[in-house]
């Protein structure tokens, strides 16, 4: 069976065609405008969409049905888009960060599916702190720029026995000057979802089944934050650690003026709040013994600092 190796207007209006959709609905499905999709599928052959859109194609044809995969190869006389069929590894793509040495994976950019009514939406290529930030990477920062340490540490330590559990008692400002420090950001919670639930948009990081056992949630009974590598079976398809339960996460996405988002559920939090797609938030000043972070990165600008070309 041939390979198309490159999207033009004629494979475009192939998939519109094969998923049964107005140019409005197709366009809306892309995250692009109806002009983009009109001018594709009048120059045909003739045109090829920019690397970024090609991208987009290549997912929203891997995320179809079998129906309309085979109506599509039926209509470009089985051909296939090249990679169409290809599964994201879990965990691939992994660095340590230059300056903390904290883990983070790569996010390609894609479509994911993102919130209760699995809304097609686009991210460009990101990377993700792998595990919540803990004390441990905290107390780097205190003593680098001498911030406040958060209010539980007596005498400004951390206890031992949690050097491996997420930081907790961080306002929004706490966490965003620790992103800020480490030449990071706040993930927004577009990023934080789709490394969550991945591109095709499972309800839980594990999969659609609900496990309360794969995540540290109140049903479980624990009772306070687990060490942030704990629950290895609940991880993301990009293995990523804790996105349900354990601790609210901050985002950088602004709710209202002074609110932010929060994503994830906590030890504190029953089961069905943990679910990624719900949306959450509190103030920037809210601070609290089950609410902690993690870290983002743009992919351009940490692979810039990666190979030391800044």
């Amino acid at each position: 069976m041939a390979n198309v190796q490159v999207w033009t207007g004629a494979e475009i209006k192939a998939l519109r065609t094969a998923m049964r959709l107005s140019i409005r609905e197709f366009a809306a499905h892309l995250g692009v405008s109806e002009r983009m999709i009109s001018k594709w599928e009048a120059k045909g052959s003739d045109i090829t969409p920019l690397p970024v859109n090609q991208a987009i194609l290549d997912t929203a044809l891997r995320m179809s049905d079998p129906d309309t995969k085979a109506r599509f190869k039926g209509l470009t006389g089985g051909a296939e888009i090249s990679g169409a069929e290809t599964i994201e590894p879990i965990g691939s793509s992994q660095v340590r960060h230059p300056m903390t040495g904290s883990p983070m994976v790569k996010v390609d950019g894609s479509i994911y599916q993102a919130g209760p009514s699995n809304t097609p939406l686009w991210v460009p290529s990101y990377y993700i702190d792998i595990y919540l930030v803990s004390n441990a990477d905290y107390a780097q920062f205190v003593a680098a720029t001498g911030h406040e340490p958060p209010q539980h540490w007596e005498n400004g330590t951390f206890p031992k026995e949690l050097a491996n559990h997420p930081v907790v008692w961080v306002t929004w400002k706490d966490a965003a000057a620790y992103a800020k420090w480490a030449g990071k950001t706040l993930p927004t919670a577009q990023q934080w979802e789709k490394a969550a639930r991945g591109t095709r948009g499972a309800t839980y990081p594990w999969g659609d089944q609900p496990t309360p056992a794969k995540c540290n949630v109140r049903e479980n009974g624990v009772g306070a934050t687990t060490v942030v590598d704990c629950y290895q079976s609940g991880t993301s398809p990009y293995g990523v650690y804790d996105m349900c339960g354990n601790v609210w996460e901050w985002l950088d996405t602004q709710s209202t003026p002074g609110r932010r988002e929060l994503k994830g559920g906590a030890w504190t939090s029953q089961f069905d709040r943990a679910v990624p797609s719900q949306f959450n938030d509190a103030n920037e000043t809210m601070c609290d013994d089950d609410t902690g972070f993690r870290c983002a990165a743009p992919a351009e600008d940490l692979e810039r600092l990666l190979h030391g070309t800044e």
